[in-house]
């Protein structure tokens, strides 16, 4: 099982921002399990956390050519080497201390973070990890980019760099990341055209970049300076997306970019949190879900906690799992169901005893599966406050969400809500005897 990660010791970074050419310093803390990764601006009083998520992202149009967050209009600016370097490390849970706006831009890659971070020591939690498990298609396109997102069992990347200039051309790269730097991709330094140059400075940006930590291309060179990799214009691409993308948290599918920069990777950041969001309001529409590793359970895993089988088995998985708290199951619904055969044929509604049913049997699971109870069965006493206020018919995705009451050695109370697009079509409290099996 995957575990959380932080690190043991302080480590502190000193530079220049990127952009702003101005001074900055970093410290580096641990932090405890399920912090996140979160900014502190040192240098403001009060002073102001920032966490480094898919709330606090800002619209790059507003901040070009970078990737910034913020908190009530305090900012920290070109986080995305930064986050890569996290994100490659698999760290989970970071404090950052800051004096100034922008994260310093070192070499112009992640290597320094990576380096910093490597001696500060990385050391594992006490809590599992929580993935963004991606399980359905999402796709994002903008200015002749595209980003897409595919179910995978790891984070998978694959990325098309497309340029008109005849030094960096196109470029592929196709690499699978499982939490160790396997590749030397954090090693790729930033980079922009010649002709990029002076426009950016008239913007006011780049005033902290020079031809050490940016690789300036012309139409024949790099002006004094070379290449430190192979491909290392395609891989600092990934580089940033890696960064961008971890605003949403530690992630498992494959993404496919073409031409893909900031823009487009804030965009798909901010299509995962409309499903994140959801998903915690308990109505998604698809099966997408910000849920702990540990706690989603297959249909497999049903069966080995329930006692119920086809035809009776009403629930195809548990998409989260809190252990005598919540549980959040699934149904989806289709015109193969048994119950269809018989139950208003010529307009076919699922049944309301068994809608109260499947609610039962995700509370039997949140039950059953907490470690004093398993083994145990639980019995079906009594139901109180039923009603149903909407009809479930094929095609239609159910559901439902479980909140514990009080639940004693022999006897549990859940208060069950079902949901079909956001929607509630039946909710019910319901109490359970509960026996040795």
């Amino acid at each position: 099982m995957n575990k959380q990660k932080t690190i043991k010791d302080r480590v502190v970074l000193k530079g220049v921002g990127l952009h702003s050419g101005q001074k900055t310093n970093i410290e580096f803390l641990p932090a405890s399990c399920n912090s996140a990764i979160f900014f502190i601006r040192k240098d403001l009083s009060p002073e102001v956390m920032i966490k480094a998520d898919y709330d606090s992202v800002l619209d790059p149009s507003k901040f070009p050519r970078r990737t910034s967050v913020d908190s009530n209009g305090v900012y920290v600016h070109t986080i995305e080497h930064l986050m890569a370097a996290i994100n490659l490390l698999a760290i989970d849970n970071l404090q950052i201390n800051i004096w100034g706006e922008e994260i310093p831009g070192m070499d112009g890659s992640a290597k320094c973070f990576v380096e910093a971070l490597k001696e500060a020591q990385i050391i594992e939690q006490n809590s599992s990890r929580k993935f963004v498990v991606i399980r359905e298609p999402l796709w994002v396109e903008d200015k002749g980019g595209s980003l897409a997102v595919f179910p995978y069992p790891s984070l998978r990347v694959s990325y098309t760099l497309k340029y008109d200039t005849p030094l960096i051309s196109t470029g592929y790269i196709d690499l699978v990341l499982n939490g160790t730097l396997q590749n030397d991709i954090y090693e790729a330094r930033t980079f922009c055209l010649e002709e990029e140059v002076k426009p950016l400075l008239e913007l006011g940006l780049g005033k902290g970049s020079n031809y050490g930590n940016t690789l300036v291309v012309a139409k024949d060179r790099i002006i004094d300076n070379s290449l430190r990799i192979k491909d290392e214009f395609v891989k600092h691409k990934v580089l940033d997306l890696l960064g961008d993308l971890y605003l949403a948290g530690p992630m498992k599918g494959y993404v496919v970019a073409i031409k893909s920069g900031h823009a487009l990777n804030i965009k798909m950041v901010r299509k995962i949190k409309e499903y994140h969001d959801k998903v915690v309001s308990g109505g998604i529409g698809s099966s997408l879900g910000y849920v702990p590793n540990s706690s989603e359970l297959s249909i497999e895993d049903i069966m080995k906690i329930l006692p119920h089988r086809y035809p009776f088995l009403l629930i195809d998985r548990i998409i989260d799992l809190k252990l005598g708290e919540k549980a959040v199951g699934i149904k989806n619904v289709t015109i193969n169901d048994y119950f269809f055969t018989g139950h208003f044929p010529g307009r076919p509604i699922m049944p309301g005893v068994l809608i109260v049913e499947a609610m039962a049997q995700v509370g039997g699971v949140l039950m059953l599966a907490s470690e004093k109870n398993r083994g145990k069965l639980a019995y079906f006493m009594a139901a109180d406050k039923v009603k149903f206020r909407r009809t479930v018919e094929p095609g239609d995705q159910l559901v439902i969400e479980v909140v514990s009451g009080k639940i004693k050695t022999r006897t549990g109370i859940v208060h069950t809500k079902a949901f079909v697009n956001g929607k509630t079509v039946a909710e019910a409290e319901l109490m359970f005897a509960l026996v040795e099996s």
